[in-house]
């Protein structure tokens, strides 16, 4: 008998699949093109190599298939989102474009902000109101519904968004099962997506979630349709972007939950590791087709927020995207990956990125159409890639057709286009270690000394560039690093983090009224665990609060515990407050009554444990394959490189740097001053000389 798993994850550049024997440690992988317009196509070309390879029928993957996607993050970007309206109390239909006031730059008169993902035009505002307290004073009736539902006529979802609904959602609620009735659209209210206070966070998380319920619905119903009739013996779980999984029936309602699935699916990867090798803090680095992805892992698991950014204008300014309150892996992001597109911008300075080639046409290597060098382009002309084994040997790359769309970039900057291309490999390496020392600047933390692990596809091929940048002493580059995230998604646990608003001073009063809060959310749990497939006998719990002192107008996030009920007094969660009220502050107001805006539940269920295949032993120095020209930095002629295949390193073998490892998904580049070392899961230790 066999213990096989199943898990996708839709990039914006490649569909990566792994499966995975849990019994006898065996992984078999596959990537392929995303197929942007129908991402089942590139998941089904996908998932049918994979099969082939193991040997096996659809009906031998039996356990619930596990799924992380770009899809939620791309429609907000790109603004490729459904036709959704937004129903609101009277006189607030404007928040969408008030947002906050805040100018993100002070200084910048021709300040951006992105486009609300809802138009004013599908705006409608009821008259309605419930107080800040909770009291309904004014219900809408069945009449203003009728007249709400006509208006509305040809919109794909609705997102409902009342004043205070978070004290009290008996409007909200009746607005939203009165339109769902009369529409037979899909409807999302805010007390069921984010029930917290302020309007214009809840309001825009709210929104973004109906926009983006028609993107996500359609693309898993046809998933289901075609598992189920290809003979699949297993439902499908979603990764969220707080590193859990849930059903695809809840995650049809909460699609915003999903807009970091794939880099929170890597994040937990990461710590997979990081417990294997015993490395309990450590940096992941995860460089795809099109983004780059980075969080650091601290006690052997991630930080997370409770307010994550999408769709900026300008990707290292916070404030210039939507604000969505949803718990996510607390993650840097630039735009940056294997198909960013190179350019001279006006002050005739090498630029790289945000825009992308993406899948389609791709990087003027994968001779599909593109004509603007990107930084695949750059790699492969540096030698660091070979053209005739890009995904082994089955998508060969066009050397010639690189070199000639450098030519331009090259004249532009008076330099060769080997210099180019050079140039292209250190912008994005600066560009990625600068946005993981803002990131980490802004959060008090210290990357110098954390080792660094590698993954996606362009991951390995600029990781010890990166971690040169960041002084980092160690970069592991894990087995079948380039689809990493996928992989991720087999060791997440079946978690949901829930969090409802109920402002209330602190002290022994309040005990009854957050109790009974806690059940509701325990339950909620419970229900959404049981949903995905697991033991509602063994979820746990861990009990967190958004607090602030009284009169201040901005809370910090305390987790006190774990347990089946709120596990301190409330004194003690005071001091829980005071502590990190400190550790932010480097003080504490002991006179001033601590006041909490938010209450916080974690549910999980960890998911089921296995082994992967040990390497079989290599003592010594491994031996290359052969060698290739090849250059690592601007200056230096091209040179002739050791070239190993991954297949033939054994645990303990060592080699040192320059040195290219090969495999079928990617390539790990090591320079000269590192050395390597294979350990018994088949990672590269790559160690800087000092």
């Amino acid at each position: 008998m066999t213990d096989w798993r199943l898990a996708v994850d839709i990039g914006g550049t490649f569909t990566d699949i792994v499966l995975l024997d849990a019994d006898s440690g065996r992984v078999v992988v596959e990537k392929t093109l995303t197929t942007p317009s129908a991402p089942l196509g590139g998941v089904r070309d996908g998932v049918t190599s994979a099969l082939a390879k193991a040997g096996i029928e659809p009906r031998d993957i039996t356990r619930p298939i596990v799924h992380a996607t770009t899809l939620i993050t791309n429609a907000l970007i790109e603004g490729k989102t459904g036709r959704a309206a937004l129903v609101t109390t009277t006189g607030f239909g404007d928040t969408l474009e008030i947002r906050t006031e805040h100018r993100y730059d002070m200084y910048d008169l021709q300040i951006e902000f992105p486009a609300p993902p809802i138009p004013r035009e599908l705006v409608f505002e009821i008259d309605e109101r419930t107080t800040a307290t909770g009291e309904v004073r004014l219900a809408p009736g069945e009449a203003e519904l009728d007249e709400l539902a006509r208006r509305m006529s040809g919109v794909e979802a609705v997102a409902v968004c009342l004043l205070n609904s978070y004290a009290n959602a008996d409007n909200e609620r009746l607005v939203a099962e009165g339109l769902a009735k009369r529409l037979g659209v899909p409807v999302c209210a805010s007390y069921e997506v984010s029930p917290q206070i302020r309007e214009y966070p809840r309001m825009i998380t709210t929104a973004c979630n109906a926009a983006t319920m028609p993107v996500i619905g359609p693309y898993l119903e046809e998933l289901e349709r075609w598992l189920r009739d290809s003979g699949f013996g297993a439902s499908v779980l979603m990764m969220l972007s707080n590193g859990g999984v849930i059903s695809a029936a809840d995650a049809r309602k909460v699609p915003i939950r999903l807009v970091e699935s794939g880099p929170a699916a890597g994040a937990l990867a990461g710590v997979w590791y990081a417990r294997r090798l015993g490395e309990d803090r450590l940096f992941c680095f995860d460089l795809g087709g099109t983004t780059a992805k980075s969080c650091l892992i601290e006690d052997y698991r991630p930080e997370l927020t409770n307010e994550f950014e999408v769709a900026r204008v300008y990707r290292f300014k916070k404030g210039s995207g939507y604000p969505c309150s949803v718990p996510s892996v607390d993650l840097v992001e630039i735009g940056a990956g294997g198909g960013s597109l190179a350019r001279i911008d006006d002050l005739g300075l090498l630029k790289v990125g945000p825009d992308s080639a993406g899948a389609d046409p791709g990087p003027v290597s994968y001779a599909r159409g593109g004509t603007i060098p990107a930084t695949t382009d750059a790699d492969l002309v540096m030698g660091l890639l070979d053209p005739a084994y890009f995904l082994g040997g089955e998508m060969p790359l066009d050397l010639e057709q690189a070199r000639r769309a450098f030519q331009p970039l090259a004249d532009g900057l008076e330099t060769g286009v080997d210099e180019a291309a050079v140039g292209v490999y250190e912008v994005i390496n600066q560009n990625m270690a600068a946005a993981a020392r803002m990131h980490a600047v802004e959060r008090g933390i210290d990357l110098r000394g954390v080792s660094l692990i590698a993954f996606g596809g362009a991951g390995p091929v600029h990781a010890c560039g990166v971690a040169a940048l960041l002084e980092a002493p160690r970069v592991i580059f894990p087995v079948n690093a380039s689809v990493l995230s996928a992989f991720g998604t087999l060791v997440s646990p079946v978690r949901i983090d829930l969090a409802r608003s109920m402002v209330r001073v602190l002290n022994s009063a309040v005990e009854k009224d957050r109790d009974a809060l806690l059940d509701e959310m325990r339950e909620e749990g419970r229900r959404v665990l049981a949903a995905a497939g697991a033991d509602v006998e063994n979820v746990q719990f861990r009990y967190g609060l958004d607090a602030r002192y009284a009169g201040q107008g901005n809370e910090i996030t305390v987790w006190v515990g774990e347990g089946d009920a709120w596990p301190v007094t409330p004194e003690e969660t005071a001091e829980h407050f005071h502590q990190a009220y400190e550790r932010v502050y480097g003080l504490r107001i002991p006179d001033v009554a601590v006041e909490v805006v938010t209450w916080r539940v974690a549910a999980w269920s960890d998911a089921p444990p296995f082994e992967v295949s040990a390497l079989p032993p290599g003592a010594g120095t491994a031996t290359p394959y052969g060698t290739r020209r090849a250059r690592f930095r601007r200056g230096e002629r091209s040179r002739e490189v050791p070239v190993y295949r991954r297949t033939s390193l054994g645990a303990g073998h060592r080699f040192s740097g320059p040195a290219l490892i090969e495999e079928r998904e990617t390539t790990s580049v090591v320079p000269d001053g590192w050395t390597c070392e294979v350990s018994a899961d088949g990672s590269i230790i790559a160690t800087r000389e000092v």
